[in-house]
């Protein structure tokens, strides 16, 4: 038999309250998981039932906060059960909304209802402590415990009271790990996968040029006889000169960068100048050398 505890003050006007978080969190796994009919019993409201394959007491004492101790005691005896088979579900004002730590042992924190079940009990139980935040000072906490969650709270509210009905049956077992899981299931934002058509996509900026390399085969096809470049491709992208597989392009042919046309013709002019004057260098030297009479015969043609 495993006996879990929610804390809360009994009454519907307290129903709401931030302080009732535990009260909210064994009635969601009685109802979702088939528990018999609440009864008074033990200076409170009981239920039995199964989570997975251990036997459960849920317990939410009437004795107000304060003297909580009282109800869960005499449970305790009655089915003579030690500290390591209770759980206490209360609320936390160290953590954030929605936010559940599991913990055993350890002061109470000045909460109330933790406060009387040490004097009864001890303090080696297990406890689940539920994230309801901090008004922001001390002298605002009684106000904010005892007040009713605003109705921006719904949604993590009822997430987290989900994760902690789909965890109940591991916690009952024991298993705090995949108890938390569970819960961290319910409450944690889900991100999209990278194949969910619904989630939106990064837009990528357009390539500068086609930068697709051609198949082998296709640069073959296309390319002339050895030493030729390969024919512009009309049908869609080409790889670009340089990258594997694509076709280089042809040098250029080299000129002098900046010159005008004129100074080519200069520069072609001084160039014939001087093969005549060594021509005739030549002739002048040795005119019956068979050099000498070839260059006279081109000087005459």
């Amino acid at each position: 038999m495993k006996l879990l505890v929610g804390l809360g003050n009994p009454g519907g006007q307290y129903a709401r309250n931030r302080h009732n978080i535990g009260f909210m969190a064994v009635d969601r796994i009685a109802d979702d998981h088939g528990f018999a009919p609440w009864r008074a019993k033990f200076q409170g409201a009981a239920t039995e039932g199964r989570l997975g394959a251990e036997k459960v007491l849920l317990l939410k004492p009437s004795t107000f906060m304060n003297l909580s101790g009282q109800s869960v005691s005499e449970a305790m005896r009655f089915y003579k059960l030690t500290p390591d088979d209770v759980t206490v579900f209360h609320d936390e004002l160290d953590l954030a909304p929605a936010k559940l730590r599991c913990k055993t042992g350890g002061g109470h924190a000045g909460h109330n209802g933790l406060r009387s079940i040490h004097a009864h009990i001890g303090d080696a139980y297990h406890r689940v402590r539920l994230g309801i935040g901090h008004p922001g000072h001390k002298d605002r906490v009684s106000g904010y415990v005892l007040g009713d969650f605003a109705k921006a709270d719904a949604d993590w509210l009822e997430d987290l009271l989900r994760g902690i009905s789909d965890g109940a049956p591991a916690l009952a077992e024991g298993d705090t790990g995949r108890f938390q899981n569970a819960v961290a299931l319910r409450t944690t934002p889900q991100r999209p996968s990278t194949g969910d058509a619904s989630a939106p996509r990064a837009r990528r900026a357009a390539p500068a040029g086609p930068t697709e390399t051609p198949p082998p085969a296709v640069a073959a096809a296309k390319s002339g006889p050895a030493g030729t470049p390969a024919e512009p491709d009309t049908a869609g992208a080409r790889a670009r000169p340089g990258t594997a597989g694509a076709p280089e392009k042809p040098a250029a042919p080299k000129s002098a960068p900046g010159k005008s046309a004129p100074y080519k013709a200069r520069h072609a002019s001084n160039a014939q100048r001087r093969a005549a004057e060594r021509v005739a260098q030549v002739q002048a030297k040795s005119p019956d050398s068979p050099l000498a009479r070839l260059l006279a015969k081109f000087s005459k043609d």
